[in-house]
């Protein structure tokens, strides 16, 4: 691959996301999602990530992933636990940094932090802010955040307590743009690579390696020298026992998305192919790895960007099955499609030991 050769990313780690949109009340989102990053835990998973999204309950159920990331800290002994990402521009960043460390401390050091610019206009509205100023205030907070982990004094002079040095090397920034994966490179920052992301006016039928791997070359090109790449790619990946069943669930959860982003009016949302499209275009527009394992298979196997990533992060939007669907899609994801991949279990865990924390 281009741009790779002083930068080889691997071993593999494996990771489960979740946006928490089970069919359910917002407590009983919380208590399925901690269950599936616990089963996960359970079958090896190496990293469980949660959004953060506010108002918009279609779109993520979570506004406050480090509250409920300590919770699932205390139902897991040895899963990382990613926040993917915090809307940074929407945050107090000392208030951020405090959380961050406390959260990673009662986790025993296990907290990835992932953040981002934002995307839904309507939530900067609500907080006061101007969306189209999102790269300047995300700019200016991720600089207070790092100078508050690293001990610099704050405005008025105090310091953080507890301090959270740790943490420094565990940024990971978020990004759909070839200059954000310089800014995340330069910063020497992990990189997160999204699941789907629009198609430029220019390219419409390019696929998601067309438009990823020019974020990768910039990212490692910006690297360091000596740094280690990290990088994280999100996939949408539903693996069911047949692909009969595993396509009769994408087709209920594809169409539901697609009459939501087509009534939304967002621009790279609203603009894709609509409610009424063949499940096999939606399937297409929406970058979906579904089917049964084989299927799955060679699907992530044909994703050109995934050769390059050190993290393949597994999600089940927008398919959204029931929950017991995706407790054994992340059961034949762990078993059997991501050893296939390259994935290989830590063989130190025990099944037996993550299961009686269910």
């Amino acid at each position: 691959m281009p741009g790779i050769t002083s930068h080889t990313p691997r071993q593999l780690r494996l990771g489960f996301f979740s946006r928490l949109l089970d069919d359910a009340t917002a407590a009983e989102r919380y208590r399925l999602a901690a269950a599936q990053i616990a089963h996960a835990e359970a079958f090896g998973f190496d990293s469980a990530w949660v959004a953060q999204h506010h108002f918009h309950e279609h779109e993520g159920g979570l506004p406050s992933p480090f509250v409920f990331l300590a919770y699932v800290a205390s139902r897991t002994k040895r899963i990382r636990l990613g926040t993917g990402i915090v809307t940074l521009p929407l945050e107090n960043a000392v208030r951020v940094a405090e959380d961050a460390v406390v959260l990673d401390l009662l986790s025993h050091g296990r907290l990835e932090v992932g953040v981002g610019t934002g995307g839904t206009p309507e939530s900067f509205a609500a907080f006061g802010l101007d969306g189209n100023d999102r790269s300047a205030i995300f700019a200016r907070q991720l600089a207070a955040v790092r100078a508050a982990w690293a001990g610099k004094p704050l405005q008025g002079g105090d310091t953080l307590y507890p301090a959270g040095s740790p943490l420094l090397d565990r940024i990971w920034q978020a990004t759909f743009s070839v200059s954000g994966g310089t800014r995340a490179g330069e910063a020497g920052d992990g990189l997160m690579l999204s699941r789907t992301q629009p198609r430029p006016e220019h390219a419409p039928d390019a696929s998601l390696a067309d438009i990823q791997n020019p974020i990768v070359d910039a990212y490692l090109a910006a690297l360091p020298p000596g740094s280690t790449p990290r990088i994280v790619g999100s996939r949408s990946v539903f693996v069911a026992e047949t692909r009969k069943e595993a396509l009769r669930l994408a087709d209920i959860g594809l169409r539901r998305s697609a009459a939501r982003f087509a009534a939304s009016g967002q621009v790279g949302l609203a603009d894709r192919v609509g409610p009424d499209a063949s499940l096999e275009q939606l399937i297409a527009a929406y970058d979906v790895h579904v089917g049964s394992p084989d299927d799955v298979i060679a699907s992530l196997r044909a994703d050109r960007t995934l050769a390059r990533v050190t993290d393949l992060v597994c999600q089940v939007h927008s398919v959204d099955p029931p929950h017991e669907a995706i407790l054994r899609s992340i059961e034949l994801t762990a078993t059997v499609v991501a050893p296939a991949l390259g994935w290989a279990r830590d063989a130190s865990v025990s099944d037996l030991q993550s299961l009686a924390l269910l």
